[in-house]
């Protein structure tokens, strides 16, 4: 029932001549027949509350094995009317064949028989050989130029009942065989045309994506190309900057260092002389020094004699003044026998005035007393002039005391000074030496500094030697996308003059069309020798069509070119075409 639908559709849209519509009785018995087919042997789905049976899902998982099939799958989930998933597979068979391509579609799916087998059942007709046979019979629908209107439609509702009156044979159709022979092998011609157009448009634009992939590609390497020339101008620019750079600061550096290595010998020669007088110096200092200090051990040697001398002397004193106390003593002792005595001599004389007789003899103890006192006068008196003596003697030994301790202290004093001045000198001398040892510590920070620059320099020129390994490797670089551009450009030569090759192919074929359509096309299996020279066409021998009789001959027989009236530019003609439109063009000259 397939093929005699698709075969009737296929004669009575040639016989109808015009484009169409779905109130095309033909047209709406291929679309049930087309659902029955592909309901076969479908796979029954348990749902929530029934049974589902559509031919939906196969249908939808086209769009994942054929990318083009995805617009159609997103028009008719857009339609507002389809509430059903059989109303969508309806609608979506419409489009296919508005488009020209269910033969396509369907045959991708039916290579895919794994994910078929989750539809359909094994013995299904999507599944043995039937289907592709369908399949192929479908190829011919191409032909057929339908305008449907899907919008307005219930889809959902339809009823798919086959008619079978539409296949039945009449004597007319009997009759009408050499006709409908005719029609098939123009058909068929029209066919072999369309798929020759179809596959030189698919590889036309094939090749225009290839061209514009390539005009994309050669864009941006043309752009990487001018960044790296920049990029390779500015590290240039870099690098003499660097390199003038580098020259200033080594020119300026040996200047500096220069200037430095003769300050430095200047410095260490002066710091030698200086080095040769702080020397001098600090031995005289170190000779004055010690002469110093023994002249100060000898004064303090004086000063402990001296120190001895005078507690010898106050230890004499103190016995002087002991000597003197007991003396107080003693004379304190007589004063009191004085006063004993006058108390005697009182009572002696009241003693006299009571007897004249023991008077004389009180006169003699009295004189006799008196020498005594005399005497003890005279003694006191000795000993008072001792005393004073003594006085004397203490006061000139204190006054030598004082005299020699101030020359004592005068010396010390000069000593003093003397040492202050000699510490005054050890005070200078030791801040010069703290001078010349800063003065060592700038020469040592300024001597690091420069060997900082040195090390600086000598970093510089290692990334400037860097910058030029850099530099190398981004002209290799610059010397392989030159490579790899001169070759996209051979590619891209290579590319157009195949596309003028397949251009010219075109219209040779649009021309030989254009020729054909009053002509009868012979097809290639029929002829098997070629019609001159009646030789057998082979591999080395291959067919060719006269563009202007349809024979086909041998490529001997078939070398010229003429332009004919359906196209101007000169197409391919055999040897007696040729020879009768030579003649032709003769006897239509003057």
């Amino acid at each position: 029932m397939a093929k005699l639908s698709i075969k009737g559709l296929i004669e009575s849209a040639l016989s109808f001549g015009r484009t169409l519509d779905s109130d095309y009785p033909p047209l709406q018995q291929f679309f049930v027949v087309m659902e029955h087919c592909l309901k076969h042997g479908l796979k029954v789905r348990k749902s929530f509350l029934s049974y589902n049976k559509t031919i939906w899902g196969p249908l939808e998982l086209v769009e994942k094995l054929y990318p083009e099939a995805e617009e159609i799958g997103a028009s008719v989930r857009d339609l507002p009317g389809l509430k059903t998933p059989l109303g969508r597979a309806r609608a979506w068979l419409r489009l296919a064949l508005m488009q020209k391509k269910m033969a396509d579609y369907l045959r991708c799916l039916i290579i895919q028989r794994d994910l078929l087998s989750e539809f359909y059942e094994y013995h299904a007709l999507m599944m043995e050989e039937e289907g592709a046979v369908i399949v192929g019979l479908l190829v011919g629908l191409n032909v057929i130029d339908a305008n449907l209107c899907v919008k307005g439609e219930d889809l959902d509702s339809q009823v798919g009942v086959i008619d079978f009156s539409i296949y039945l044979k009449n004597e007319e159709d009997i009759g009408n065989k050499e006709r409908n022979v005719q029609i098939a092998a123009i058909l068929d011609q029209k066919n072999y045309v369309e798929e020759l157009n179809r596959q030189l448009n698919s590889t036309v634009s094939s090749l225009h994506s290839r061209v514009d992939s390539l005009e994309t590609s050669n864009t941006k390497l043309i752009e990487e190309l001018a960044i790296a020339k920049n990029n390779i101008i500015k590290l240039q620019e870099e690098n003499h900057q660097l390199r003038s750079e580098n020259k200033l600061i080594l020119m300026k550096t040996q200047q500096h260092l220069e200037v430095t290595k003769v300050d430095v010998e200047t410095e260490l020669q002066t710091y030698k002389h200086s080095r040769q007088g702080l020397d001098e110096m600090y031995t005289d200092a170190r000779s004055q020094l010690r002469d110093e200090s023994q002249l100060r051990q000898d004064v303090e040697n004086e000063l402990a004699v001296q120190v001895s001398m005078k507690k010898e002397i106050e230890l004499a004193m103190k016995l002087l003044e002991k000597d003197i106390h007991e003396k107080q003593d003693t004379l304190i002792g007589l004063r009191q026998q004085l006063e004993e005595v006058k108390a005697i001599n009182i009572e002696m004389y009241q003693k006299l005035q009571g007897s004249e007789d023991g008077l004389k003899e009180k006169n003699e103890i009295i004189a006799q007393l008196e020498e005594k006192t005399n005497k003890i006068t005279a003694a006191m008196r000795q000993l008072e002039q001792r005393l004073q003596q003594a006085e004397k003697a203490q006061m000139e030994a204190e006054d030598e005391d004082e005299k020699y301790l101030q020359e004592c202290l005068s010396k010390s004093d000069s000593l003093q000074k003397h040492i202050s001045q000699k510490e005054k000198q050890l005070v200078q001398l030791e801040t010069d030496l703290k001078i010349e040892k800063e003065w060592r510590q700038t020469l040592q920070e300024d001597l690091q500094k420069e060997k900082d620059a040195l090390s600086h320099l000598r970093n510089e020129t290692q990334q400037i030697i860097s910058l030029k390994k850099e530099f190398l490797n981004l002209q290799d670089e610059n010397q392989h996308l030159k490579k790899i551009y001169l070759d996209q450009e051979q590619a891209l030569q290579e590319l157009g003059n195949k596309l003028s090759e397949s251009k010219l192919k075109i219209e040779d074929i649009k021309e030989a069309n254009k020729a054909l359509q009053g002509l009868v096309w012979l097809k290639d299996k029929e002829a098997t020798h070629c019609k001159l020279c009646e030789k057998e066409f082979s591999l080395s021998k291959r067919k060719h069509h006269c563009r202007n009789c349809g024979e086909i001959f041998c490529n001997a027989c078939s070398d010229n070119e003429l332009p004919l009236p359906s196209s101007p530019k000169p197409v391919r003609v055999c040897d007696s075409c040729h020879a009768l439109l030579i003649q032709r063009c003769s006897s239509n000259l003057p």
